[in-house]
């Protein structure tokens, strides 16, 4: 896709996304996680780390946020530093930053200095409050985004306060996924009017983004209750997790009445004249009560067995540590190991160009000096910034990459 063609293909050669250069300005999880998605669909990611956080001591990396791509370090806060970015993001298809709105200006590697050297660059920035509105120049973390996006007021149970989801919801999927997928339909449109854009993608967006569905369930009155007390939330008897004999858990979700029926028939229930019907929300607290007390006399292994070959919509509740050893998940390939550290592999999946985990995760600055020379720089060029410390290659490695 790149005009100036690549000098260092993935080497897995295949990905619907071969052929496509990202420059990556190192950050934190959701910048990187958007272009872990776009290396692993074949993209070729150049990652830009801080000459400061070279260490000689670090051999190996295994951050999975950093698999797939090739890590120069340099030094942005010299215009040297500052000048050899926008050479770059001349070669570049994309370039990807996360900083707080204005510092990428200061530094003289914002949108119109990078697309002045190349009309055609799509510019992603990924932050948590946007790059306008009251809160953009302050920090934050995923909490606060998801708090003032209204997700966060929607989890959690009823008689307790709101539970964080971890941060998959701000960081991983209102911001890293959808940076990801603004920076592909920029690219689309790029092909019909040959020019680039800058993509904003903020957090607060895509969180508020994800609830789409549930505005209107409010607005036809599905989605009437406190957090805890409807239909998707944990409020209902069949949508929810329960304890199992053994300190386990398993989840259940059968909304729908034939799934329903193979479910209470699972627990033995199916013919017991009092218990309540599915949707008398008035006995929803009863019907909990019966079936906390069914699955409390299983292991969670042993429901496993007994509701896997039935549509009842009943699951283990796995961590992530032990998901790869499930069944489906094992027939799928939905785990990988990379750099010695066992990860979700690449998703989605195509059939024609599939995409591929592209290598391990780098050292800082491990690329430093083969980067340079396969993104335009002659040998005395590269040298030359070399030996002024505007960029530093890792003593120990990438010596012949």
């Amino acid at each position: 896709m790149n005009q100036h063609g690549s000098g260092a293909p993935n080497p897995a050669g295949r990905g619907p996304l071969t052929g496509l250069r990202v420059l990556e300005i190192a950050s934190m999880a959701p910048g990187p996680f958007a272009c872990t998605v776009l290396a692993d669909l074949g993209a070729e990611v150049l990652r830009v780390d801080r000459a400061s956080d070279v260490d000689p001591d670090t051999r190996t990396a295994t951050d999975p946020l950093a698999r797939g791509r090739r890590s120069l370090a340099a030094d942005l806060k010299r215009p040297e530093g500052a000048a050899l970015v926008r050479r770059l993001a001349a070669r570049a298809d994309v370039l990807v930053e996360g900083f707080r709105p204005g510092v990428a200006e200061r530094l003289g590697i914002g949108p119109e200095d990078c697309r002045a050297v190349n009309p055609r660059l799509v510019y992603g920035r990924m932050t948590g409050w946007g790059q306008n509105g009251p809160l953009a120049p302050r920090a934050g973390h995923d909490i606060t985004y998801l708090a003032v996006s209204g997700a966060l007021g929607l989890i959690g149970p009823p008689d307790r306060p709101p539970v964080p989801p971890v941060n998959l919801v701000g960081d991983f999927g209102g911001g890293g996924l959808l940076l990801a997928f603004g920076i592909l339909a920029a690219l689309y449109e790029r092909e019909r009017s040959g020019r680039g854009q800058v993509v904003d993608a903020a957090m607060v967006d895509g969180a508020a983004l994800l609830t789409t569905a549930l505005h209107g369930l409010r607005a036809t009155g599905d989605w009437a209750g406190e957090r805890g007390g409807n239909l998707l939330d944990g409020g209902a008897p069949f949508y929810t997790t329960y304890e199992t004999a053994d300190g386990g858990y398993v989840a259940v979700g059968p909304l729908e009445e034939r799934f329903y029926a193979q479910f209470v028939a699972g627990l033995g229930l199916a013919d017991d004249p009092e218990l309540p019907a599915q949707y008398d929300r008035e006995r929803w607290p009863e019907l909990r009560r019966r079936f906390a007390a069914a699955f409390k006399e299983r292991a969670r292994d042993e429901w496993t067995a007994l509701f896997e070959p039935t549509d009842a919509c009943v699951a283990p509740v796995l961590s992530p540590w032990e998901a790869h050893r499930h069944p489906h998940n094992a027939a799928r390939s939905v785990f990988t190991e990379t750099g010695g550290v066992r990860q979700p592999a690449p998703a989605p999946r195509f059939d024609r160009t599939p995409g591929a985990v592209q290598g391990p995760p780098p050292v800082v600055g491990q690329d430093t000096r083969a980067a340079l020379t396969d993104w335009g720089l002659d040998a005395p060029e590269a040298d030359r910034l070399l030996a002024a410390s505007v960029v530093v290659q890792h003593p120990h490695t990438g010596e012949n990459r």
